[in-house]
């Protein structure tokens, strides 16, 4: 099946992959439980030059947290790898009274090795969750920083819907071969984070 506009097919499988550079090819999938995090220490090499880690209803354990990540170049021994970022965010909210859009000082790094924010104020009720997307590219390089571009929507704790766009680069040359994604506080209760190459 192509993508469908006005009942005409814009484009089938095969040249949508061509147009977009090649095809994904499934990797990995880890299931949240009651995890304290969720780890990927296989499956980031050279095989690919770029990975997408796709997050579908990622829900806390706790109300009102931070679902952040974080790169390592010894195999997940050490996630401390050193980011420069930028984050901003787009919310409304369901009463239809209030909406915003802007730049979030409060969650970019500047040279850090601190985790990463992706979604802020991920609410915990039983229909509250998040979901989106991490680009990761070239991380094998030993060339060239590693830069990331994601973006997440999540329904928040005060029934806000907010679009979050993250990027940056891990500033180090080595090889990224594993990343962690957790909550800022309590465990990540339920969901799954989907790793795909881009061939």
């Amino acid at each position: 099946m192509g993508l469908i506009s006005n009942g005409t097919t814009v484009f089938d499988n095969g040249s949508m992959a061509s147009g977009f550079g090649g095809n994904l090819k499934f990797i990995s999938k880890a299931t949240a439980s009651a995890s304290a995090s969720i780890e990927f220490t296989s499956g980031i090499d050279s095989t690919y030059k770029e990975y997408i880690f796709f997050f579908k209803d990622i829900h806390p354990a706790t109300d009102n947290v931070l679902f952040q990540f974080n790169l390592s170049t010894d195999s997940g021994s050490n996630y401390n790898v050193t980011k420069t970022t930028t984050h901003f965010s787009a919310v409304h909210n369901e009463a239809d009274d209030a909406a915003s859009l802007g730049y979030k000082t409060g969650l970019d790094l500047a040279e850090s090795t601190s985790f990463q924010t992706l979604v802020e104020e991920v609410g915990a009720d039983n229909d509250q969750c998040l979901s989106g997307y991490l680009h990761l590219f070239s991380p094998s390089s030993t060339t060239f920083v590693k830069h990331f571009i994601a973006r997440c929507n999540n329904y928040r704790r005060s029934n806000y819907s907010a679009d979050h766009y993250t990027a940056g680069y891990g500033n180090t040359t080595s090889a990224i071969d594993a990343i962690k994604f957790q909550m800022s506080s309590g465990n990540i209760d339920a969901g799954e984070i989907l790793l795909f190459g881009v061939n």
